[in-house]
């Protein structure tokens, strides 16, 4: 099955405490059906000194469940449901079904 959502696409939360901000996908775990998405989901944890990293209190990104996030859609920037198209020449492209447009290609 193609991936709805990958790598490097633009993102907007449906649910939640960050409800309605969009951010860009960091990370995808399709085997737990999460994905991590720079600044949402933010959690606070204590980091104990490393050679490398310093003691303290750092914030990072949690993931966050799949089906609490949407793509955004190309042109507006709102949510947007995802379908597939198959091209002319063979190749399976990804489209935004809110605006008709093409996310990949």
């Amino acid at each position: 099955m193609a991936a709805k959502i990958k790598k490097g696409d633009t993102v907007v939360v449906l649910t939640g405490r960050d409800k309605g901000k969009s951010g860009e996908v960091i990370k995808m775990m399709p085997e737990d059906n999460k994905a991590l998405v720079r600044g949402i989901n933010m959690v606070r944890r204590h980091q104990k000194q490393t050679q490398t990293q310093e003691a303290g209190i750092v914030a990072k990104e949690a993931p966050i469940h799949v089906s609490n996030i949407a793509l955004a859609d190309p042109k507006d920037g709102k949510a947007t449901r995802v379908g597939f198209k198959v091209q002319e020449d063979g190749t399976k492209v990804r489209v935004a079904k809110r605006s008709g447009d093409l996310i990949d290609g």
